[in-house]
């Protein structure tokens, strides 16, 4: 039979990881493409709104002739409010 000592213990050390890991552990999160093929992240950058991002990326099309269309997808990171990955095909 397993002390009480023991047993406290032990559901102090579970306790304490069930909390720990889910605080620590964090899943990496990349923002995916838009719906379609032939889609490529060109860059990424915080914005007030994801309008801004996608007009900025309209006037940045002409730059960039390979491709000829372009839109913004949220990509919440770290420190970086409002941040959106720019992609373009």
């Amino acid at each position: 039979m397993t002390s009480w000592r023991t047993r406290v213990a032990l559901g102090l050390a579970v306790g304490a990881a069930v909390i720990t890991v889910p605080l620590t552990a964090s899943s990496a999160f990349a923002a995916g493409p838009p719906p379609g093929d032939g889609w490529q992240p060109v860059g990424g950058e915080s914005y007030d709104s994801w309008q801004a991002c996608y007009d900025q990326m309209q006037q940045d099309l002409p730059l960039s002739p390979q491709y000829h269309e372009a839109t913004c997808v949220s990509d919440p990171q770290p420190n970086l409010p409002n941040f959106y990955s720019e992609w373009m095909r």
